[in-house]
């Protein structure tokens, strides 16, 4: 149902493109190569969202905002994360020992943080672009 619910978002809003630059700081030379509807697992459990690869960053957000404690208040934010390319330092597919269904990519970055996505519709495309956009840019600063 949550996959439904993101294909008419994605519509009403005018396309991924256009909600990838809404969403994050782009520069007009940049360019959305792909976008994966996948899962982030966080220490809250996994949330859904949309994985994006530009031509500069690797992008996530949220589907919808997560709420959190201010003080005595309950606040609302997206869940997003951004890595610039000259960031990443690995991409490395995995599957689960126990479900072999279960595929994850580990995102690591330079600065050692860790991201692990999940629940790709199409996995392998979604490691084929992320592996090149790591390949492409490790290429470029040489």
């Amino acid at each position: 149902m949550g996959r439904i619910a993101q294909g008419t978002k994605v519509l009403a809003e005018g396309g991924y493109e256009k909600i990838f630059r809404q969403t994050f700081e782009t520069v007009p030379e940049e360019q959305l190569q792909n976008s994966f509807a996948c899962y982030l697992s966080t220490s809250a459990g996994p949330v859904m969202g949309v994985l994006y690869v530009s031509t500069a960053k690797l992008a996530y957000c949220s589907d919808s905002p997560l709420s959190y404690q201010n003080g005595s208040k309950t606040e609302w934010s997206y869940y997003k994360v951004v890595i610039p390319l000259h960031q990443l330092k690995a991409i490395i597919p995995s599957t689960s020992r126990v479900n072999p269904s279960e595929k994850y990519i580990q995102v690591s970055s330079v600065d050692s943080h860790e991201f692990w996505f999940m629940g790709f519709l199409n996995y392998e495309s979604a490691v084929k672009c992320l592996q090149e956009a790591l390949q492409q840019h490790s290429l470029q600063s040489v």
